[in-house]
């Protein structure tokens, strides 16, 4: 039978993600829809749009007189700070305008947590800039969370109020298989559409962002990463915060390549995540570490932490420009942090998706390995051919096949490392927040903070929604 995956009952069958409960109606296609349907079908062609934000029930509300804001998408290139539901434990995406997200469900696992920092991601920028299926008006965003415990749910055992915490971006169950092996970030249980969930991303199982002054998060036991020291830990705040997200995922995007002591590794990218990776190649010992950008500031912030860095957009080649620095063509291990709004190289070059993914099958020696922790989408709409609006790209796999390379894709499971970097930063081995530049600015700095990163200045906004951290720098 083809039944809706919410009922576990053949989770892997194709089904209606809008449905809520089990049924026997069947449409001509002979999907099983169930009560309470949002689809076209069942809906008899209302409107699918969602709830303004201002009337959402976002998720949450233990104390329902208390206020809360937080960072909307509204349109491409717009952002606003706007007031919206105090944290309960439960969520509620059932108004949400994309139908794959939609889904209801208590959460006396999780915890409201008053948020200490959270940070700007680019793959926010991809949502920003009108790159995928999210409508204006309706998300909250913001993946990258650091708070303090308010408020628990009955279920939960072992954090309690007042612990600050590290959120992993991902969100995961604990529970499935896939929580089980360790690869958090394809949880099978937290996303009606998918295997994988996220805080404030479209397609991630609607669940309410972080960049906002409270937040739930569920699985609370199995989710956060407790700080031992809170006072140390807020002296080391600006580092911490990153154990969120870019962190673990640039150093995941290390461990995918086969960073190790002696490697000569070539990293795609000097945003965040292109730097925090090459920090972590310098963690894990490589001999030199190479850092590809198009914007001067960018490569400048590389060069601060000992990389040698490529202008993509000078003439030439990219394996003589890397036989220039290390007098060989190849590489070790290549990493691309840019992902699907990749550039072509030399003074011209547009936008053309799979460029990193081809540079890296070039200039990758014979058995080498290739990481990929820059995001890659099934729907990219402001893509220029109609295959990339379908996630479909042109690459010359066929030469990486031919050198036996390994390539390896997908989120970054964040609990895997979260912990062990936590200490790296808390015993003074790596200083994260000074490689990418990390800046504390208010919440109500948050548009333009935004506005800035995607100019392409060489700074990773980190916003202090209660001004709590004493490092907050106003934005001009």
């Amino acid at each position: 039978r083809s039944v809706c995956a919410c009922t576990k009952v053949a989770p892997r069958a194709q089904v209606c993600v809008s449905s809520r409960s089990v049924s026997t109606v069947k449409s001509p296609n002979g999907l099983i829809h169930l009560p309470g349907c949002g689809c076209a079908l069942c809906a008899g062609g209302r409107s699918l749009k969602g709830k303004p934000v201002s009337e959402r029930e976002l998720s949450t509300a233990a104390q329902p007189s208390a206020s809360n804001r937080g960072v909307v998408y509204m349109a491409p290139g717009v952002v606003e700070v706007k007031p919206i539901d105090f944290p309960k434990l439960e969520l509620d995406s059932t108004s949400s305008p994309v139908a794959s997200e939609r889904q209801k469900r208590k959460c006396e696992h999780g915890a409201i947590l008053k948020v200490v920092t959270t940070n700007i991601c680019g793959s926010d920028q991809h949502m920003v800039r009108g790159r995928t299926s999210l409508p204006g008006g309706y998300m909250v965003l913001g993946h990258e969370i650091t708070g303090e415990i308010v408020e628990v749910g009955r279920d939960v055992e072992f954090m309690k109020e007042g612990d600050l915490c590290s959120v992993p971006f991902n969100i995961a169950c604990g529970r499935c298989p896939a929580c089980k092996r360790g690869d958090t970030g394809v949880c099978l249980f937290v996303n009606p559409a998918r295997a994988g969930a996220a805080f404030g991303y479209v397609d991630m199982g609607g669940w309410v962002g972080g960049q906002a002054e409270y937040v739930m998060v569920p699985y609370a036991d199995f989710n956060l990463l407790k700080f031992p020291d809170k006072d140390r830990a807020m002296e080391k705040i600006a580092d911490l915060t990153l154990l969120s997200d870019i962190f673990p995922t640039g150093f995941h995007g290390a461990k995918q390549a086969g960073v190790e002591p002696g490697s000569i590794v070539y990293v795609a990218g000097a945003g965040p995540v292109g730097l925090a990776c090459a920090a972590s190649c310098h963690l894990l010992g490589a001999a030199c570490v190479i850092v590809g950008d198009a914007i001067p500031t960018r490569l400048a912030q590389a060069r601060s932490f000992g990389c040698e860095t490529i202008d993509i957009t000078s003439d030439g080649d990219l394996a003589h420009k890397i036989h220039a620095i290390t007098g060989s063509p190849d590489v070790d291990c290549a990493i691309d942090c840019v992902g699907f709004e990749a550039r072509g190289s030399g003074a011209s070059g547009g936008e053309k998706p799979a460029q990193v993914l081809n540079d890296c099958m070039g200039i990758i020696r014979e058995g080498g390995q290739i990481g990929i922790p820059g995001l890659y989408v099934t729907e990219d709409p402001g893509a220029s051919t109609e295959a990339a609006q379908l996630g479909s790209l042109n690459m010359t796999f066929g030469l990486a096949w031919s050198k036996s390379a390994s390539m390896h894709t997908g989120q970054c499971p964040v609990m895997k490392y979260h912990r062990p970097l936590m200490n790296a930063i808390m015993h003074d081995k790596v200083r994260i927040a000074e490689a990418v530049n990390a800046k504390i600015i208010s919440l109500d700095d948050a548009p333009l903070g935004y506005q800035n990163f995607d100019q392409g200045e060489s700074v990773k906004y980190v916003m202090d929604p209660h001004g709590v951290t004493g490092k907050v720098q106003a934005l001009g």
